[in-house]
C-alpha cells in the first residue's frame, strides 16, 4: 500500500491537533475541512467560550494539563526543588524544572487547578503532560538525574515501605537506595506517581463524569535504556492503566533520532498495545492515541514525510492521532496539506 494513499481507517475515531488556538483571521480554513475532529490545546488557554465555540464547529476539546513542570513554584517554594544523591539541589537538566513529587502544597496546588478547568470547561478530557520525574527526556539523548531524595521523600518512603532508615547523610542513604533497595525505591517512585493519577482521575469523575482521562507520555518500552521509564521517569503504565483511559505515547521520531525512519512510531505504538493488552478493538476500555511529529523540532520533517507518519501513527493498536503542534505546523502549507490529505483519506 502506498503511504501517499492511506485508505479509509474506520477504527481511527479521533484526528487531532494539537497547539491549537482559534483563528484569528476570518478566511483561515476550518479545522473540520481538512479532516481534522479533535484538538488539543493547554489548560491555560482555554476557556469556556472557546470549548463552546469549538463544539459547535464539530471538534472534540481536550486540554493538556501540566503535572510535574510548574517551574515557577519552585521558584515561589525552593523546598519544592528535587534532590539529588548528594542532598543537593539537583539542578534542571537541559533546563527542565521538575518538582518534588511529595511536595503537598504543590500538589493541592495542581489538583485544584485541574479541577478548576473541568468544572469552568465543557472539554471532552483532560490529557497528563510532564507526568514524570525531574528529568529531560524530549531529546535524542536524554539527561535522567536521581531524585528526589529531599527529607520528606526519604520520611515517606520509610513510611510506605516499613523499611527503617538509618541515621545518615543523604549520601549514604541514597547509595543505599539505589543499590541495596534499588527496586523498592523504584516501585516506591512509581506508586507516589501513580497516586497522583488517582487523584486525577477522582477528580474527573467527581466534577465531570463522562470526561476522558488520557496522559502524554514518554514512548520507550519497558526495556529500552535499561528500563528508564520505570527506574528513572517513575512511569509505570500498567499501574496507571487503573485510572487512565487513553494512553498517547510520544513517538516524535525526528526529535528522538529516528529521522529516517518514521516506522519506529509504529514499532513503539505495537509494543504499547502488547504490554497493556490494548487490540484497538471497538469495546475495548482503554485506548491508544499517539502523539506525532510534524513540525520541525532538531530535525526536520519533511513534507513528503508527513504520509508515512500518520501511516504508521494509525495502525492498530491505535485508534487515534494528534499531531504536533499545530501552532508552527499551520505555518507550513505543504504539511497542512499532506496532512488534510491523509486525514481526509482516513475519513472518507
Amino acid at each position: 500500500m502506498s503511504h501517499d494513499c492511506i485508505a479509509a481507517r474506520p477504527w481511527v475515531e479521533v484526528r487531532g491537533v494539537y497547539g491549537w488556538h482559534p483563528p484569528t483571521a476570518e478566511n483561515d480554513t476550518s479545522l473540520s475541512q481538512r479532516g481534522v475532529n479533535a484538538v488539543f490545546m493547554s489548560s491555560d488557554a482555554i476557556t469556556g467560550e472557546i470549548a463552546e465555540s469549538s463544539h459547535a464547529q464539530g471538534l472534540r476539546v481536550f486540554a493538556e494539563f501540566n503535572t510535574m513542570h510548574e517551574a515557577g513554584y519552585v521558584k515561589d517554594y525552593p523546598d519544592a526543588a528535587p534532590m539529588g544523591p548528594e542532598g543537593e539541589v539537583s539542578l534542571p537538566p537541559n533546563g527542565w524544572q521538575g518538582v518534588c513529587p511529595t511536595h503537598a502544597g504543590y500538589r493541592r496546588w495542581r489538583m485544584g487547578r485541574f479541577e478548576h478547568v473541568l468544572a469552568q470547561c465543557d472539554v471532552d478530557g483532560m490529557w497528563l503532560d510532564y507526568h514524570h520525574s525531574h528529568a529531560s527526556w524530549e531529546q535524542a539523548e536524554p539527561d535522567l538525574p536521581d531524585t528526589c531524595f529531599c527529607g520528606r521523600c526519604l520520611d515517606q518512603f520509610a513510611r510506605d515501605t516499613g523499611l527503617e532508615l538509618p541515621q545518615a547523610p543523604t549520601r549514604e542513604l541514597s547509595a543505599r537506595l539505589l543499590g541495596e533497595h534499588r527496586e523498592r525505591w523504584v516501585q516506591w517512585r512509581c506508586n507516589v506517581f501513580t497516586d497522583w493519577v488517582r487523584e486525577f482521575r477522582e477528580v474527573v469523575d467527581s466534577t465531570r463524569p463522562g470526561a476522558l482521562l488520557g496522559t502524554f507520555h514518554c514512548p520507550w518500552s519497558d526495556s529500552d535504556r535499561n528500563g528508564a521509564l520505570r527506574s528513572k521517569l517513575a512511569i509505570d503504565l500498567k499501574a496507571q492503566s487503573a485510572y487512565v483511559d487513553v494512553f498517547s505515547p510520544m513517538p516524535y521520531h525526528a526529535r528522538f533520532g529516528h529521522a529516517t525512519d518514521p516506522e519506529w512510531i509504529s514499532r513503539q505504538v505495537s509494543w504499547l498495545g502488547r504490554y497493556l493488552g490494548i487490540d484497538g478493538k471497538p469495546g475495548e476500555r482503554h485506548r491508544i492515541w499517539p502523539i506525532v511529529q510534524l513540525s520541525d523540532w532538531g530535525e526536520i520533517v519533511p513534507a513528503e514525510q508527513v504520509p508515512r507518519v500518520l501511516d504508521y501513527a494509525t495502525r492498530r493498536p491505535a485508534t487515534g492521532v494528534t499531531v504536533f503542534a499545530w501552532d508552527s505546523l499551520r505555518t507550513q502549507p505543504e504539511k497542512v496539506a499532506a496532512m488534510e490529505r491523509a486525514y481526509l483519506s482516513m475519513w472518507r
